[in-house]
């Protein structure tokens, strides 16, 4: 009689476990929820390691003010101030650093020891946090970041810096959001036409730091090896599966409406990385406009390869770029 039993309960076990299969598969159909679900999962590693990695180059007397919420609406979301240690700092611009996860992943606390480093290297830093998608869909992220510019641009004497030059940054999806409030503060044009007043002065943006950024979706093969991940993470980011027809959404892709006016920009990208192309498209268009670009390239039979986000691990290759970032961070200190 056991074995018949063994079998009946064998037997329930698969249908329960194909039922949740086809759940799942109907699920994943209709909502990128399941798909993000992974995404997660797999970034979750990543981004930990980075930040542990960085431990042992964090300075032991930065200053920290932390979880500073900046809009009134919305007290989710916060920002984080790292201040040089006492003695240390400079009359320099401050870095406003939005993190990345590709839209879907991520929060401030993934880039707080990379810019407690730049902190300890006398450059005032802030790292913003904003709703990740689906929680959030375009733009809220760029409304909240350049929200986030508006609060400084108020608060920043109390928090211990100067608001008069600011630079902003970002990594990855972050890179995309902050040159997207790049053209925001810097055209008044293209802000119309998205529908968000600039955060602050056109004339205190005096510089962007862009690492590994997605700028042109145009130049994304939604069908190759990556096809799943990107389609996903841009489903959910956009809030429609066809987000190919939403022309609002279009306007993610900030290569094509780059103006005169951006700020002076570093970029820089791993010889490895998929969104390596994009990059280098971004610097051309920024060029192409007359905008000063200095750019951190390595040759693409580099041994061994910097993937994706190369900076936070700070060998070789992201002591350098930490060095060109920290340049250009004091180059624009004197800037009008």
């Amino acid at each position: 009689m056991r074995a018949p039993r063994v079998l009946r309960f064998t037997g329930s076990l698969l249908a329960l476990v194909l039922s949740l299969a086809i759940i799942l598969g109907l699920w994943a159909i209709m909502s990128p929820t399941p798909g993000v679900a992974i995404i997660r999962a797999l970034f979750g590693y990543g981004a930990n390691a980075a930040s542990r990695a960085l431990e042992p180059h964090v300075p032991k007397d930065v200053i920290e003010r932390l979880d500073i919420a900046y809009d009134p609406a919305d007290p989710s979301v916060s920002l984080d101030v790292f201040l040089p240690p006492a003695g240390n700092q400079h009359a320099g611009p401050v870095v406003v650093w939005i993190h990345g996860g590709a839209w879907v992943y991520g929060s401030k606390l993934d880039v707080r020891n990379y810019l407690k480093v730049l902190a300890g290297r006398g450059i005032p830093a802030v790292a913003v946090g904003y709703t990740i998608a689906p929680g959030a869909t375009y733009p809220t992220p760029v409304r909240q970041v350049n929200r986030a510019l508006r609060y400084l641009q108020e608060n920043g004497g109390s928090l211990g810096f100067d608001t008069s030059r600011v630079i902003i940054a970002g990594d990855s999806a972050g890179a995309q959001i902050a040159a997207q409030v790049a053209n925001v503060v810097t055209s008044q044009d293209y802000a119309k036409e998205i529908g968000i007043e600039a955060g602050m002065p056109a004339d205190r943006l005096v510089g962007a730091i862009l690492f590994c950024g997605p700028y042109d979706l145009g130049m994304v093969n939604f069908d190759g090896p990556l096809g799943f991940f990107l389609r996903t993470v841009v489903w959910a980011y956009s809030g429609r599966k066809d987000f190919e027809n939403d022309k609002a959404f279009a306007r993610l892709s900030i290569v094509r409406d780059v103006t005169p006016a951006f700020p002076p920009t570093f970029i820089s990208v791993g010889n490895a990385d998929p969104l390596a192309p994009q990059s280098k498209a971004m610097a051309a268009a920024l060029r192409g406009k007359g905008v000063a670009v200095e750019e951190l390239y390595f040759p693409d039979n580099r041994q061994p390869p910097l993937n994706h986000e190369y900076q936070f691990t700070l060998d070789e290759a992201g002591k350098l770029a930490l060095e060109k970032v920290v340049a250009f961070v004091k180059s624009r200190a004197s800037a009008n």
